[in-house]
This record gives structure tokens, sequence and C-alpha cells, in this order.
């Protein structure tokens, strides 16, 4: 049984703005998840948004799949930013606060006088 794609003669591509979103997206929120690459995950996450919204416009061509390959990389894109400005708003906040610092501080004044 043949497919809409294969009766034409051609097959459909996936398009490459799609691809790339979704490899930006898992990136990004790989990054983001690592806590230390935050701002990178916030990068690629920005950038795997852009290249979403260019892969679905690209899905409507004639010849041209990938609408759900650029729905997957939007989704895991939008994460990785929301999860990264979460993460940037804690450690603001967190470094905002005297009380905090301070506790954090102690810690590891602690720390140092076992390791002594």
């Amino acid at each position: 049984m043949r497919s809409r794609s294969d009766q034409s003669g051609t097959g459909a591509k996936t398009s490459a703005a799609a691809t790339f979103a979704l490899v930006f997206g898992v990136a990004g929120l790989f990054s983001v998840l690592t806590a230390i690459l935050a701002w990178l995950g916030l990068v690629l996450g920005i950038i795997g948004i852009i290249l979403g919204i260019v892969g679905l416009k690209m899905a409507r061509r004639p010849g041209v799949t990938g609408r759900g390959v650029s729905i997957g990389g939007l989704v895991l894109s939008i994460l990785a930013v929301l999860i990264g400005l979460g993460l940037a708003a804690g450690i603001t906040t967190f470094l905002n606060n005297q009380g905090a610092v301070d506790r954090l501080q102690t810690q590891v004044d602690k720390l140092r006088d076992k390791l002594d």
C-alpha cells in the first residue's frame, strides 16, 4: 500500500527548521536541567522557539512535512525557556536575600572547618 507522497513519485521531506527546532529544544532542556548551563539552555530554547515557528510555517507547504516535529521542538524549547527563567529568578531572589546568603556562608564555613 502506497502513501500519498509515494503516489506522486517524490517523497515528502521533513522541514530542516522543524528538525533543528527539536534538536535545540532537547539540548536547551537538557542544559537548563543541569542548572550549571542554564544560561546556555535559555539561549538554545529561544533559538528552538524561533526555529519551531519557522518549521510550522514551512510544514504548510506542499511536499514538506514536520508539523509534529515542529510542535515537539516548540514544546521542549518553551519548557527550557520557562525553567531557565524560573531558575534565574530563583537564583536572583536567593542572592538578593541577605539572610539566605548568610546561611549559605555559615554552611560553607562549617564545611571548611571540618576539612581542616
